[in-house]
């Protein structure tokens, strides 16, 4: 079929230069051809809009030929020096010098048809042989090996080198070369290079196999020579594999639904396949490595876990951030934090902590703000306001530090930032500046805020510093900040006030370059009399409060705690632009799928 293709070219390519050349065997007396008559203006005609006519001529007799053919009569436009203009025959050499620009034309016209017919044809017997060997590839039959093959995760492929193993995976990474077919296969715990070859890599599976198949595959793990680079430098001579179950090509293909270039709505709505990339992957390892950390240090500074309640009855942060809902006839909320709880836990368990979901229904579309988000809190007895923030510092620097010491976790973490670029540990202690000072400094830097009126100016006491002038501050400034000793006015209800500035709190925000606030903490009421002052004084009915309230009852202390958000350190800790990318499925308004 192929080849009667190309006969069929060769006779009309040959036809196609004859005629071209009969155009070109002109001698100078060559008369005006007869014909049909067209217009051509040199200065307001045009070769491709042009139809010619009068209205619309021609540009160039050339195009007129190749608009109408050579058998035309071209009638060019004249102007006398009078200015009047008048329709001439186009002139001998006029012709013969579009002839010659014709038949050149043609010649390539020729050609160019010769390669789409030429192309065609090696289309199609590309495309023959590749269905023969598709039909071929049906009949080969892999026969799996009777040697004993140990199931095992990639994770331990090191350990297993030069043994005969049994691996199942997704197809991460696939190419065809030379005859062979080279899949990164993962699992979850790791990556490793598979090499199909003979007729592993030529049977109807190999040959259609596509991204995020799962497979089954047997052979031997080795060492790579030097020179050579794969996951954890070796790879798996396969002996046998199957599929187990084939993801979809065309326009189902996997890329297409993670695209970088789709939009923001889309990939989330594609987030249960968007957390396979390698990017999202390593930041969800980071993730439960930190958490593992937390809890590892909370063991050595010897906080005891606990696990309070996430439907509730009563208000932290205050009431326009409740998410409510009808718990069998009565008002209940998602809760806001878990600290009250955590409070009523001291006296029989001592320091104790919880890492929970909090919610909070902020309609606020910031690239810092979740409606659902992982929440480590911690309550401490007979500790002063020092004492906390000291907690707080040894709490995170120590986990950070863990998390670096551990060459698996460290290696995650450097991949997510740019190339040249790292995470570089706080030193400390933390810089700690009193509320005050901040808006001291605020006003020095030329960093305003908006008045009532929406016109930009200083920053004066009482303001609850807004968002992006707590950044701008920050990063100026470089490294992490304790802005403490807020007003009593900006603040929840159950804050303890300074001791000779009633005006004032024994709270902290700890604030990270790149990222702003990641902590939350402060001293809590102590003192019976004054908690229930506090409810009055915001308006808060202190009934459902009365098993908080017993806590000052029946054997007060002097305490604190704090609360931290994990997507906001990880945002600050793997360099990420949005706290969205450090859950591994974000709430925020409006979305709540999948």
């Amino acid at each position: 079929m192929a080849q009667n293709l190309l006969s069929k070219t060769q006779e009309t390519v040959t036809a196609a230069l004859s005629q071209a050349t009969e155009a070109l065997s002109l001698d100078k007396d060559t008369p005006v051809p007869a014909g049909e008559t067209y217009y051509i203006d040199k200065e307001a005609g045009s070769d491709t809009d042009g139809d010619g006519s009068q209205s619309k001529p021609y540009q160039s007799v050339l195009g007129a030929f190749i608009a109408r053919g050579e058998n035309i009569t071209p009638l060019e436009k004249v102007t006398k020096e009078d200015q009047s203009s008048s329709w001439e025959p186009a002139t001998a050499s006029s012709v013969k010098k579009a002839k010659k620009g014709y038949a050149g034309h043609l010649q390539k016209q020729a050609r160019a048809e010769e390669q789409k017919k030429k192309a065609e044809a090696e289309g199609t017997a590309k495309r023959e042989a590749e269905l023969k060997k598709l039909e071929d590839s049906k009949k080969i039959v892999l026969v799996e090996p009777a040697t004993l093959a140990a199931r095992i995760k990639i994770g331990k492929a090191v350990e297993k080198r030069g043994e005969r193993v049994r691996i199942f995976g997704w197809v991460h990474r696939l190419r065809q070369q030379g005859g062979m077919t080279f899949i990164v296969l993962r699992d979850g715990t790791g990556y490793l290079q598979c090499v199909l070859s003979g007729d592993l890599s030529q049977t109807y599976d190999a040959l259609t196999l596509t991204l995020e198949s799962t497979i089954q595959i047997t052979g031997v793990i080795a060492a790579l020579p030097e020179g050579k680079t794969a996951p954890d430098g070796h790879e798996l001579a396969a002996d046998w594999w199957a599929v187990v179950g084939k993801a979809p090509g065309g326009e189902e293909h996997f890329l297409n639904q993670v695209s970088p270039e789709r939009a923001p709505d889309a990939l989330a709505d594609a987030r249960h396949l968007v957390i396979r990339g390698e990017t999202s992957s390593s930041i969800l390892k980071v993730r439960a490595a930190l958490l593992k950390g937390f809890r590892a240090s909370y063991e050595r500074l010897g906080l005891l876990e606990v696990t309070p309640p996430c439907m509730v009855q009563t208000q932290v942060e205050g009431g326009s951030t409740l998410f409510s809902f009808d718990y069998y006839g009565a008002p209940a909320y998602l809760t806001q934090s878990s600290q009250l709880y955590l409070e009523t836990c001291l006296p029989s368990l001592g320091d104790v902590f919880c890492i929970q979901e909090s919610f909070r229904a902020e309609k606020s579309h910031t690239r810092r703000h979740l409606s659902e988000y992982t929440h480590v809190e911690a309550e401490l007895a007979f500790l002063t306001f020092d004492d906390l923030m000291t907690h707080i510092e040894e709490l995170i620097c120590s986990t950070i530090d863990s998390l670096l010491e551990d060459p698996k976790t460290k290696a995650l973490i450097d991949s997510l930032w740019p190339k040249g670029e790292s995470f570089t540990p706080p030193s400390r202690p933390f810089m700690r500046m009193d509320y005050r000072d901040a808006i001291k400094y605020l006003n020095e830097h030329n960093i305003t805020r908006p008045g009532e009126d929406g016109v930009e100016g200083p920053h004066v006491v009482g303001d609850d510093i807004a968002e992006a002038a707590e950044r701008k501050m920050t990063d100026q400034i470089g490294k992490p900040i304790f802005l403490m000793k807020f007003p009593m006015e900006i603040k929840s209800f159950y804050m303890q006030r300074c001791d000779g500035d009633r005006a004032f709190t024994e709270s902290c925000d700890l604030l990270m370059p790149n990222v702003g606030e990641i902590v939350g903490g402060s001293m809590r009421i102590f003192d019976l009399p004054e908690l229930l002052a506090a409810y009055k004084r915001e308006g808060i009915d202190s009934t459902p409060y009365y098993w908080y309230s017993d806590q000052r009852k029946y054997g007060t202390s002097p305490h604190g705690g704090y609360g931290l958000g994990v997507e906001r350190l990880l945002a600050w800790l793997l360099n990420r632009h949005t706290v969205r990318e450090c859950s591994l499925y974000p709430r925020w308004t409006g979305r709540a799928t999948p």
